[in-house]
């Protein structure tokens, strides 16, 4: 079995694999104030409600976009699984090729996404990451990723309404059933649940029409992460949601590498 930890600026994914199936997924907060004890508690706490035995984890995979935290999680798998984690980044296989002014800049998560996405789709792709940043990825038919967009995701946009606007109340972040509100909470559950809705079409329009113009296919579109449920299903251009699509990227480019 190996264990995987996508590392996000909010939430730190961890899921357990036992060859391509995965057996579990956990959520936990991502905080840098946390020391390796800390974190070994927390693990060792998760894989002992589900039955799981930390001895038989064979092997460790790191993605990270939080490099204050890794420290302390490296130090945590050393101690607990005595192991050396695989960490996401130069040096490490993918099998895609950047084409990104600078490649060092493109986000870990961002290259698991495009490596899973690949490898089960085989196709010209728009890849969607709606988390903190809500990211879009341009990944050609021949496994280059030819670069993309980063917007604010859809709880930061929130939080600065809330933040700058004095007579607005915080609201849940649901979508209501109506686009005209009929009251202030469902009218900025309307505004921001929709309005976000209607900038991701128009930016994976914009983001297909570029990438036919240099010979791409129309791309598939393929969302991920964990705010896509408020968005995919009422997106004209999402053509599916795909969940775990960072975890199995992560299974991918451990076995790329293990040898």
């Amino acid at each position: 079995m190996i264990l995987v930890l996508d590392v996000g600026n909010t939430n730190t994914v961890l899921g357990v694999f036992k060859g391509k199936k995965l057996l579990v997924e956990w959520r936990i907060s991502t905080d840098a104030k946390k020391t390796a004890d800390e974190y070994g508690i927390q693990v060792m706490q998760l894989f002992y409600q589900t039955h799981l035995k930390i001895e038989e984890i064979r092997g460790v995979i790191i993605s990270s976009v939080v490099p204050n935290i890794m420290y302390s999680l490296e130090h945590m798998i050393r101690k607990y699984f005595n192991l050396v984690p695989m960490v996401v980044g130069a040096g490490v296989k993918t099998g895609i090729n950047i084409k990104y002014d600078n490649p060092k800049e493109v986000g870990a998560d961002r290259i698991v996404n495009a490596v899973a996405a690949h490898e089960i789709y085989k196709r010209s792709l728009i890849l969607i990451d709606f988390g903190t940043a809500t990211t879009f990825c341009a990944i050609s038919k021949d496994a280059d990723y030819l670069g993309g967009v980063i917007c604010p995701g859809i709880k930061v946009a929130s939080e600065a309404l809330f933040e700058r606007a004095a007579k607005l109340p915080r609201v849940e972040l649901i979508k209501p059933d109506k686009i005209i509100g009929k009251n202030t909470i469902t009218s900025m559950q309307a505004g921001i649940i929709y309005g976000y809705i209607g900038q991701v079409d128009y930016i994976v329009n914009k983001m297909k029409s570029e990438m036919i113009s240099i010979g791409e296919e129309e791309p598939y579109v393929v969302s991920t992460g964990g705010l896509s449920n408020l968005i995919a299903d009422d997106s004209s251009s999402i053509d599916e949601f795909h969940p775990n699509l960072t975890l199995e990227g992560l299974r991918l480019i451990y076995e790329k590498n293990r040898y």
